[in-house]
């Protein structure tokens, strides 16, 4: 099947429809994850883990969420504080535009108010479709569905859609929705997807709609693969040593901008440049550092070299995982111990 979504019969049927509803939400209230999130109707909370959960695994979430929800209790709370320290309490989750987004909310939020509405929350910084609708729903209770990417591969199997439109997937996801509880319904659903109708290996024997599936016989062709070009790229980092700290930098826009981390550089002369910036004529070989993005591969050369000039405690400022990598390098450097002989990057 292409792109166009065939209707099942069953959504046409209301006796049908309530069957396929009764079953998903019998099983949901049996195995459902314990999560924090789910023990409140907090907007503010629900809203932090959504925001989370937008490109960090649940497993690791936990741990954020519970970090960022003692820091910053409140959208009064995380208004009020500095970006560097919003930034700082996020370090490690990833995608840090999603912190500085969450920050210029708050700040929205505790001037003008809480938007109540699907259409409302939308228009706050960093909210899309789908969290808005995931906080309208569980907040709220507006009966709206949303549709993450869980959602998406439910969907495309029940209906056996290889490539199916998102407006068809939002329009079908919306006719299955129970307007009861669509916050409860929109968890139960994301929830099938987290747990039996995985990408690579649906349990479609334990699964309670298996009866209502078309794609059940051959689960992983739908929905079709989503191939995301990374490309790979190289770099330079140069770590200064002093005697109470390392050199760093604040960071501008773009990938990780608003954190701290060692000067780096990309190109041929990449040394050289960060050499010369400094005033340095030599630096020594630390070693490697790989990190992936979503977007990019990206191996790092590490070089060190002693620095008289101004230095910071790193545990004081907000590093990525990428500088946390190359601080874990360097960790037991001194000055002292950067003075052997220099290596040259290798060809």
């Amino acid at each position: 099947m292409g792109r166009r979504i065939v209707r099942a019969q069953w959504l046409n049927d209301p006796q049908e429809l309530r069957r396929f509803q009764r079953a998903l939400l019998f099983w949901y209230a049996q195995h459902r994850r314990d999560l924090p999130w789910r023990r409140t109707r907090d907007p503010y909370a629900i809203l932090v883990s959504e925001v989370l959960l937008q490109q960090t695994r649940v497993e690791q979430a936990l741990g954020y969420y519970a970090r960022f929800l003692a820091a910053f209790p409140d959208f009064e709370t995380l208004a009020q504080a500095r970006e560097e320290e919003v930034l700082r309490i996020w370090a490690g989750a990833g995608y840090y535009r999603r912190a500085r987004n969450l920050h210029r909310l708050a700040q929205r939020v505790t001037a003008e108010g809480l938007p109540r509405t699907y259409a409302g929350l939308l228009g706050l910084p960093g909210i899309g479709p789908y969290t808005a609708a995931a906080v309208a729903s569980v907040a709220f209770g507006e009966p709206v569905a949303a549709v993450d990417g869980n959602v998406r591969r439910v969907l495309a199997r029940l209906l056996a859609a290889r490539d199916p439109r998102p407006r068809a997937l939002r329009a079908t996801a919306q006719a299955l929705l129970d307007p009861a509880d669509p916050g409860t319904w929109n968890q139960a659903l994301m929830e099938l997807g987290s747990l039996v109708c995985t990408p690579r290996d649906p349990k479609c024997a334990c699964c309670p709609v298996a009866s209502f599936c078309a794609g059940k016989g051959e689960p992983t062709r739908y929905p079709a693969p989503r191939r995301r070009a990374q490309r790979r790229a190289e770099a330079v980092a140069l770590v200064l040593v002093g005697e109470e700290g390392v050199y760093l930098e604040r960071r501008g826009d773009g990938l990780l901008g608003g954190l701290w981390g060692f000067p780096m550089a990309e190109g041929p002369e990449a040394l050289p440049a960060l050499l010369s910036r400094f005033g340095l004529t030599e630096a020594l070989f630390l070693g490697t550092v790989r990190h992936a993005f979503s977007h990019l591969r990206l191996t790092v050369e590490v070089y060190g070299a002693p620095w008289v000039g101004p230095t910071e405690d790193p545990g004081k400022r907000p590093l990525s995982s990428l500088d946390r990598k190359i601080l874990a390098l360097v960790a037991r450097l001194t000055p002292s111990g950067l003075r052997a002989e220099p290596r040259t990057p290798p060809a």
